[in-house]
């Protein structure tokens, strides 16, 4: 893969998530943080599902540093500079380059087509640039605007997978074939 810099998008500038982002988010450390990012960063960043992801997140770039790019990558919008959420992957391809989308948009930035704007754009990036022939997201099967997110980017509802650590809780599988 080529060096990754950012993707600019019409409202948003995406990138990856460095392993000083993540751990300055990792310790709450919000003065560092916005100084890395050159951007605002809300206390409803911290209670993001990503915060869960970033241990093993920061392992992976430990562990092995050109997976950056195939992880976490931050949607700075660009009128103010803010964090407003995030999206990725969960790490290099498998050898059927496939790659797994997931996105997250704070609250107050839902419902604006930030998210179609960020996960097409990175789903582009993905397909040129990581040379990913195959991208599959999961949706619950509740959550309506995510569900209108990967419809409006062509994917293909598969199936209906019960997650298993959490009984009565159904996902839609989608993919996309480049």
């Amino acid at each position: 893969m080529n060096q990754i810099l950012y993707i600019d998008t019409q409202r948003l500038e995406l990138i990856p998530c460095s392993l000083e982002v993540a751990q300055a988010t990792i310790n709450r450390d919000k003065p560092l943080l916005e100084k890395l990012l050159t951007a605002y960063v809300s206390d409803d960043w911290y209670a993001t599902e990503v915060q869960d992801f970033l241990p093993k997140y920061i392992n992976m770039l430990n562990t092995d540093p050109s997976q950056l790019g195939y992880g976490v990558w931050l949607m700075i919008r660009t009128d103010d500079s803010t964090l407003i959420g995030d999206l990725g992957f969960g790490g290099k391809p498998e050898p059927q380059e496939t790659l797994e989308i997931g996105y997250e948009v704070l609250t107050p930035y839902r419902n604006q087509g930030y998210a179609t704007e960020a996960v097409e754009a990175l789903v582009n990036f993905a397909f040129t640039q990581l040379e990913a022939k195959r991208i599959i997201a999961h949706t619950p099967e509740d959550n309506v605007a995510s569900i209108r997110v990967v419809e409006k980017l062509g994917m293909q509802n598969l199936e209906i997978v019960t997650v298993p650590d959490l009984p009565g809780v159904n996902v839609f599988k989608w993919e996309l074939i480049k």
